[in-house]
């Protein structure tokens, strides 16, 4: 029998696997859209791991000075453009409009939905008066407005009201689904390559459409079919590209202070359900923006210890290539990338390793990315980069619980 009871304001983490919610799309936000909303409707197509047979919202004013409201949101089954079928409404402690104070963020009451794997789920909202959404920078897919003024239109099946695109991701920032037979939520963790900065590029020839197509969508499509139902995980993609992962990193942009890998874990982790594993990718924008190994490795550390304190499995990737690092960046990449191998579990601080450096790395230029991978940057890779991840991940090691929790 499906939930009833309202979730607004429930304790994350993995004892809530009793009641069967996990995250099964994420998009941590960043900051505040320079745009603002005026009297009209977003859809936002949410793209789902796993899917259930109810699911619930979290809308996020994290980045906001002032009360975010909400007057109504449905969600509804997606036709990958503005266009949606099955609409439901969604309430927040059984009412329709909803208001977020400064700072904070809500999840919504279950909805009755039956959803699948890999399917793309639209989120409609609409906001009467005027607002500034928070938004994830890289949505890399469109989303969709209506004209300012054009009020209310969640209940459309037709994408015809939303005549507007965006490549940001405003004020949903995870999706729930009920589904009793998984057993937990992935959360790869990290800078631009776990946000899918690559992943809409293509080599000539290859046929694919460029969305959905970052190596932690293949990993829930790998999920999916690989692992039996019994062994069915969600994945949840909690990557903010220029972040890093140590807060003080002398030469970090100033739009991503405050975004470093301890600040956010509460928000962007820990406040998401059923979180059995995290992926941690994290480094390159450290040695990039002046840290060396020693506020790397400490930082490490201390995300290490409060995810575990969670009961959350930690599987770590050493830092990849860039050919612009200096000699010394590449040996504080070297020392890292060591202690993070050492005993195959970061001296004994973390689950396992995930080598994507060996995945992406040039044969004959180990601090350069393999050439068939690369963008162009010698940063990012493109889709087949980012299918050759997916593929590197032991699927067998995830999902299972650490010892003493739930």
């Amino acid at each position: 029998m499906l939930l009833t009871v309202s979730i607004v304001g429930s304790s994350p983490g993995v004892g809530l696997h009793a009641r069967g919610w996990f995250t099964s799309w994420a998009a941590s936000q960043q900051r505040l859209a320079s745009v603002t909303l005026k009297d009209q409707s977003v859809r936002v197509v949410t793209h789902l791991s796993q899917g259930g047979d109810a699911v619930r919202i979290r809308i996020q004013n994290t980045f906001g000075s002032t009360p975010l409201v909400v007057d109504r949101t449905t969600i509804g089954h997606s036709d990958g453009q503005a266009g949606v079928t099955g609409v439901r409404s969604v309430t927040f402690g059984g009412r329709r409009s909803v208001t977020v104070p400064p700072g904070e963020d809500i999840w919504s009451d279950p909805a009755e939905l039956v959803t699948r794997p890999d399917e793309d789920l639209a989120v409609s909202m609409y906001a009467s008066g005027s607002v500034v959404p928070g938004q994830h920078d890289n949505a890399l897919r469109n989303n969709y407005l209506t004209p300012p003024g054009a009020a209310d239109h969640t209940a459309d099946t037709s994408g015809s009201a939303f005549t507007e695109k965006v490549t940001a991701t405003y004020l949903v920032s995870a999706v729930d689904v009920h589904n009793l037979a998984l057993r937990g939520t992935i959360v790869p963790y990290g800078s631009s390559v776990v946000d899918g900065t690559g992943s809409t590029i293509c080599n000539p020839g290859c046929g694919v459409k460029p969305v959905n197509r970052r190596w932690t969508d293949a990993l829930a499509r790998r999920i999916t079919a690989e692992l039996p139902p019994t062994k069915q995980l969600a994945v949840a993609n909690a990557g903010i590209a220029g972040t890093t992962s140590a807060a003080d990193c002398p030469q970090t942009p100033t739009a991503f202070r405050g975004l470093d890998a301890n600040t956010r874990i509460e928000r962007d982790v820990l406040a998401l359900h059923g979180v059995t594993d995290v992926i941690f990718y994290y480094g390159t924008n450290d040695l990039a923006s002046g840290c060396t190994a020693a506020p790397i490795l400490d930082s490490y550390r201390r995300a290490f210890e409060r995810l575990h304190a969670a009961g959350i499995a930690v599987y770590v990737t050493p830092i990849t290539p860039r050919p612009g690092y200096s000699d010394q960046n590449n040996k504080d990449r070297y020392t890292t990338s060591t202690f993070v191998k050492q005993w195959n579990s970061c001296a004994g601080t973390c689950d396992g390793v995930v080598d994507f450096d060996q995945v992406l790395k040039d044969p004959l230029k180990p601090n350069s990315i393999a050439p068939g991978y690369d963008v162009g940057d010698g940063i990012h890779v493109n889709m087949a980069g980012q299918q050759a991840l997916a593929d590197y991940v032991p699927l067998a090691m995830l999902g299972s619980v650490r010892k003493g929790h739930r």
